[in-house]
């Protein structure tokens, strides 16, 4: 933090400053990939409360959004009910309509009506917009997020992650947008729109950090029954969901770790917590058909041995040949056997 304010001071853009503040950043990322983690699973998460499924969590705010819309058909616009409708709007936003974007992301959107340049602390392009909700289209509606500022921007050689918003989710944010965060906004005495952000935190503001938007979302999903788990854990339920072997027909891995800021290669490394046991018992389960396979190519490949019953020296000859009845016992015995 202090690099990054003594970089916003005359002559702070120095090539050497610059140079150093990417070998820092490098070098944290190193150290924390180096650094052991725990072992975590969703089982054991769930016996500690810090864990829903996606079906759990999908039906929770699916329910909420639906409370939320008719509460405001009810009662009208008051803050009470313009509050539940923002909390359903970002819960829909962190999970069950998108694949789970960055939090870091949702924090930073600006809506529609923001014009002003980019706040992104570190943009330096003149024509950037941000982080931005955008209506396309009043009828029929169509909304558009587009994202160019995110974690890999920079591997990525600046390309945008931009979507098309599900039309459930725009009617929901469409609604938020109008009379509702106008009732908040006014609330908190920031008549107008000085709040540029889409989602604000009890007092108005955007969720400037990222521990605001951690406790506030667990509170809400405490209050709608659930359990007290980070939002970020979202991103691990998703992921953990799509490559369970009962996963269900969805989005592309490839397409949902690009809307999620990432790839499905970092899926396996960061987010599937099930990766290497489940490996594991697919490698075990898949040895039975293996085995199976070889016990049969050995019966059908196998000559065709008969048991010899001649008298001979008391041992059972085995032949492989019908061209001789009997044959001679390789015993260390120096007996005589009449055959006759």
């Amino acid at each position: 933090c202090v690099l990054r304010w003594w970089q916003s001071k005359p002559g702070g853009n120095h090539p050497s400053f610059v140079e150093g503040l990417e070998w820092l950043q490098t070098l944290g990322l190193q150290v924390a990939d180096q650094l052991p983690r725990p072992s975590k699973d969703p089982k054991g998460l769930a016996d500690i409360g810090k864990w829903m499924c996606a079906a759990d969590l999908v039906h929770t705010i699916h329910g909420a959004e639906q409370q939320s819309q008719a509460q405001m058909q009810q009662q009208g616009v008051t803050v009470e009910t313009s509050r539940d409708m923002h909390d359903a709007a970002l819960a829909a936003m962190i999970f069950s309509h998108l694949p789970p974007v960055r939090l870091s992301c949702i924090r930073s959107l600006v809506g529609p009506a923001y014009l002003r340049p980019c706040l992104h602390p570190d943009c330096k392009e003149p024509s950037c917009e941000g982080n931005r909700l955008s209506i396309m289209s009043e009828s029929p509606l169509l909304m558009r997020i587009s994202l160019p500022h995110h974690k890999n921007a920079r591997k990525w050689g600046k390309a945008v992650i931009e979507f098309d918003v599900p039309s459930d989710l725009a009617q929901l944010l469409h609604t938020y947008l109008g009379a509702p965060r106008k009732a908040l906004l006014e609330h908190h005495l920031l008549i107008g729109d000085a709040c540029p952000y889409v989602f604000m935190d009890m007092h108005g503001r955007g969720f400037v950090a990222a521990a605001v938007l951690t406790l506030y979302w667990q509170k809400w999903l405490v209050s709608r029954g659930g359990v007290p788990m980070n939002p970020s854990m979202c991103r691990q339920v998703f992921v953990d969901e799509r490559q369970s072997d009962s996963a269900t027909a969805g989005p592309s891995n490839q397409g949902a770790a690009m809307v999620m800021g990432h790839s499905v290669k970092q899926w396996d490394k960061w987010y599937d917590m099930q990766y290497h046991p489940r490996l594991a018992q697919n490698a075990v389960d898949g040895m039975q058909s293996w085995r199976a396979a070889m016990l049969q190519s050995h019966t059908l490949a196998a000559p065709d041995l008969t048991l010899s019953t001649a008298l001979h020296c008391g041992h059972v000859l085995v032949s492989d040949s019908e061209e001789s009845r009997y044959q001679s016992c390789c015993c260390d015995s120096d007996i005589d056997i009449n055959l006759d």
